[in-house]
């Protein structure tokens, strides 16, 4: 039989479902409306949503404007009086049954991830899961976290569209935990109905949320300018990070700045191949499509044969493909590693930094090609890339500096130690590196060279959180570090001579951050 969509993953089913949990988050015409001022409206100007899975139109984005922005962030002020409040335990059971409806829409939200973004569906689950059992962390422990302080106001929040859950849920109900009123944007290019019925169950639940959906140019003003908002969330790209920094440096307010850097791997005098191949396999989880992807390679001349006989193998072997298709409606969905990226220009993108960087001179070690049977007849993959990988790419190459964000790997040979580090170093500054060397005591002296936030030997480090602290260097973030009892501290107020652990514009880091 000819690959099928499943009905349990058929759009039409997934919108009907989730207008059935939070009917009163659609208008009467069916489309998604803001969350504001403690109610669902203001539908906007619409703009369409689009899947990346096949190009289905899923609906429309309620695109709001400047002014109604504004109202959304007096409110949540006025908001935060009456919740600020209230008292601890009371905020608890409120996050804690807000956790329980989100564990029992788990599957509804996983899956209109799959439609919105394009996570294959183990991936789409694990996305849900992070968020529920990390907030279950804070509320178990956030009571000796928040002696002593006091919560600062409304925080706003601006996150890309790759975690709507394990990031962006997840910092909305620790920020609420703590006693704030939180807005947050919804991200443009994907998760606004995944992110409808999350927020939609937590105000039903009680909690001082809104979600905003227009022009983060727009919306700059209210979300991020406003004397009303306290302390800003941001993840995204480094160019909008460094504008947002800009407007930030001569304001009274607290932020953290999540934002990109070229995340590299080391390798020096080094055997342990099997190892290394299921990791960098493991790495392609949604096509590279996250912060902590490891995209840039510097191996050792002598061990570049070795080097090449592990990974093009690893590379080979990937599956990528349509996420929803299955044999027949009794099947399981496929295990893939990814699927497609998040929009088609992404696509054309990466396309035009490697046939520059070929044309420069780089070499192609590796172009997969598309599996017909991973996909349905004729759909549209204008959205889907192929895994690559180049050697050698010049250093006057857009692909040389700039994190890809999609399955695109560069590699280079070096002779030294000074030029390893050099080499992973490009980016200055990345949130998570690794060194793989047979001997401990010199990885650890290389990594102590490494300008990233977490440093692995022998592994690969992850964003985290709860009990580890996240952050970055150098140019990767900006502001409060964030992670358990730092993530709590960076959206509360503490003693009048505390000093946030962070990257600040005095480079404060914390003495143990690896």
């Amino acid at each position: 039989m000819g690959k099928i969509i499943a009905p349990v993953v058929a759009w039409d089913g997934l919108i009907a479902q989730a207008k059935s949990v939070v009917p009163e988050a659609f208008g009467t015409d069916g489309h998604v409306l803001n969350l504001i001022e403690g109610q669902w409206g203001h539908p906007g100007h619409h703009k369409p949503a689009i899947s990346p899975v096949d190009g289905t139109v899923l609906g429309a984005l309620p695109m709001i404007d400047l002014e109604t922005a504004r109202h959304a962030v007096r409110f949540a002020k006025h908001e935060f009086d009456t919740w600020s409040h209230m008292e601890l335990d009371e905020r608890c059971a409120k996050v804690r049954d807000c956790l329980a409806q989100l564990r029992q829409q788990r599957e509804l939200i996983g899956r209109l991830l799959m439609w919105e973004i394009g996570k294959p569906h183990k991936q789409a689950m694990t996305d849900v899961d992070r968020c529920i059992t990390g907030v279950e962390w804070y509320v178990d422990h956030i009571e000796s976290m928040v002696a002593g302080r006091q919560a600062l106001g409304v925080i706003s929040n601006i996150a890309s569209w790759n975690y709507p859950l394990s990031v962006l849920v997840h910092a909305v109900l620790v920020q609420a935990l703590v006693g704030n009123a939180v807005i947050a944007k919804t991200p443009t290019d994907g998760g606004l109905y995944a992110l409808t019925v999350a927020l939609g169950l937590a105000r039903r639940c009680g909690l001082p949320v809104s979600l905003v959906s227009g022009s983060g140019g727009q919306l700059g003003d209210a979300l991020v300018r406003s004397p009303d908002v306290d302390c800003l969330a941001f993840v995204g790209g480094r160019a909008n990070g460094r504008d947002v920094a800009a407007s930030l440096y001569d304001r009274d307010k607290r932020y953290m700045l999540e934002m990109e850097g070229v995340n590299a791997y080391g390798i020096w005098e080094f055997s342990d191949w099997p190892t290394l191949a299921a990791q960098l396999k493991r790495g392609f989880d949604y096509g590279k499509q996250r912060c902590t992807a490891y995209v840039r390679f510097a191996v050792q001349r002598q061990l570049f044969p070795k080097f090449l006989q592990m990974y093009l193998p690893m590379l080979e072997a990937l599956r990528w493909g349509n996420p929803m298709l299955v044999d027949s409606a009794d099947d399981a969905l496929p295990t893939l590693d990814f699927g497609p990226l998040i929009t088609g220009s992404q696509v054309e993108s990466l396309t035009a930094m490697c046939s520059a960087a070929t044309a420069a001179g780089a070499v192609s070690l590796f172009e997969g090609t598309l599996d017909e049977s991973l996909f349905l007849p004729d759909q549209d993959v204008s959205a889907y890339c192929a895994p690559a990988a180049l050697l050698n790419v010049p250093r006057n190459c857009e692909l040389y500096h700039k994190e890809p964000f999609g399955p695109i790997d560069t590699i280079v040979v070096v002779d030294r130690l000074e030029e390893l580090i050099a080499e992973m170093n490009v980016s200055n500054g990345s949130l998570v590196a690794s060194v793989a060397c047979d001997d401990a005591r010199l990885g650890q002296m290389i990594a102590q060279d490494v300008r990233a936030f977490k440093v692995g030997l022998n592994t690969v480090r992850s964003r985290g959180d709860n009990e580890e602290v996240f952050g970055g260097m150098g140019q990767s973030w900006k502001g409060c570090f964030v992670g358990g009892q730092y993530l709590v501290q960076a959206v509360t107020q503490g003693p009048p001579d505390e000093h946030l652990y962070g990257n600040f514009p005095d480079y404060r880091l914390l003495p143990d951050a690896r």
